[in-house]
């Protein structure tokens, strides 16, 4: 029974409502710092680069299940109430992350490894194609007037808290056993830590309540009225997607892909490279609510046009830069400098969407709008960086693919704040 009458502090409901979005971005992004043990245990080749292609393949396919999640759970959501739908949100991801935790590998059952390891992916995809959004939106509705960027920044600042805490564990992990251990399945270790912290964090977000504008609607729309209002505000959602392209691919760039370049292309150490990732975590936290309070000062789209024209100006010569000159030292400077750049648009951006999407659709438009950008963009960012950069020659290409990237989210931007795309009834 959702309780409504006890009052909760701000506080408490933003660590209660962001928990879930920990755990499901924790195991997301495991996925892409160990992707060359996943690779070896999963997807065996007599290529390094086909086994990887596999891996990044396979992590990218969870992601084409987003956008059915996001209508499906996003309708639920928007009809029956925003706490029961993150509690479900909850429940199947954590099914997805044990069966990558536990499945034996391919040398053990063969076929069936790589198998089930999709299916475990695709159940995530499913789950959080309306995780961001059901947060999102969960935290727009119970912020304080005036400071709407500030809460809703803090969607994205707690999946920054699990990159600093995969980052970290990673570190420990790697100086503490052998490389040999980790390779066999010292690896499955972070997953099993993660299954550990599922119980906790679903007692934590079982004590949520409903968001007091939610139960102020007169009117839940049925499952047929929300799609019958998708399909009227189509151009709005493939604006929105086209906003959240850039926060999508410059944040599994600078992220999830960030071990594995500096692994296989900069030739760092995978210490290094984690500790790199970490810093990235903690750069990106925070930025995003000092963004996030900006915006609720000076407007949403002037910081989206600023760092979104940054972008598409310096992220290929930002790593063209580093390429030429290879250090630890310096792919630091580069991998922060591209994290102020994700971290400054999206502290204006999530709460925008959340903001130009109607109401009776925020849910449900939100998520198809993040998951379609992550779906078709940003999930297969370390796919195509792997592909770019084995193609071309040219170990900077990714910076072309962020640079893409920033300037739909330019566009977008224009869009939506000179009027040329509006909701509509």
């Amino acid at each position: 029974m959702t309780a409504i009458n006890k009052p909760q502090s701000k506080l408490s409901t933003v660590i209660r409502v962001t928990s879930g979005n920990f755990i499901e971005m924790y195991d997301f992004f495991l996925f892409g710092f160990y992707a060359t043990y996943i690779s070896k245990a999963f997807f065996p080749s007599d290529s390094e680069y086909a086994s990887l292609m596999l891996t990044f393949a396979t992590f990218g396919a969870g992601f084409l299940m987003r956008p059915l999640g996001a209508i499906l759970l996003g309708g639920y959501i928007d009809r029956i109430g925003r706490r029961k739908g993150l509690v479900l949100t909850l429940g199947i991801m954590a099914t997805g992350t044990a069966m990558v935790a536990f499945i034996p590998s391919y040398a053990t059952i063969g076929l069936f490894a790589p198998l089930l390891v999709l299916v475990g992916r695709l159940l995530q995809g499913f789950s959080a194609g309306v995780e961001l959004g059901g947060v999102s939106v969960y935290l727009s509705e119970m912020a304080t007037p005036g400071r709407k960027g500030f809460y809703v920044s803090m969607q994205s600042a707690s999946q920054q808290v699990a990159v600093i805490f995969s980052a970290a564990l990673g570190y420990i992990l790697n100086e503490s056993l052998s490389k040999e251990f980790i390779e066999d399945w010292g690896w499955r270790i972070p997953f099993f830590i993660g299954c550990l912290i599922v119980p906790v964090v679903f007692h934590i977000r079982r004590s949520l309540q409903e968001t007091e504008e939610f139960l102020a609607k007169k009117h839940h729309p049925s499952f047929k009225e929300i799609m019958k209002s998708l399909i009227n505000n189509w151009p709005l959602v493939i604006a929105g997607m086209m906003l959240i392209v850039m926060t999508t691919v410059s944040f599994y760039l600078i992220t999830v892909y960030t071990p594995t370049f500096g692994k296989s292309v900069m030739q760092l150490s995978i210490v290094d490279s984690l500790l790199i990732t970490l810093f990235i975590g903690v750069s990106n936290l925070f930025w995003l609510p000092v963004m996030g309070a900006l915006s609720d000062k000076i407007g949403r789209w002037p910081i989206m046009g600023l760092f979104s024209g940054l972008t598409l100006l310096t992220a290929y010569p930002a790593l063209s830069w580093l390429v030429a000159n290879p250090s630890y030292e310096n792919m630091l400077v580069v991998e922060l400098w591209l994290s102020f750049l994700y971290a400054g648009y999206n502290g204006a951006t999530i709460v925008a969407l959340t903001e130009i999407i109607p109401m009776k659709i925020r849910t449900t438009g939100f998520s198809l709008a993040y998951s379609l950008a992550t779906a078709l963009f940003g999930g297969f960012t370390p796919l195509v960086s792997t592909w770019l950069i084995e193609t071309t020659g040219d170990k900077a290409s990714p910076g072309y693919w962020m640079a893409m990237a920033g300037g739909m989210g330019l566009i977008a931007t224009i869009l939506i704040y000179k009027g040329m795309v509006k909701a509509r009834d």
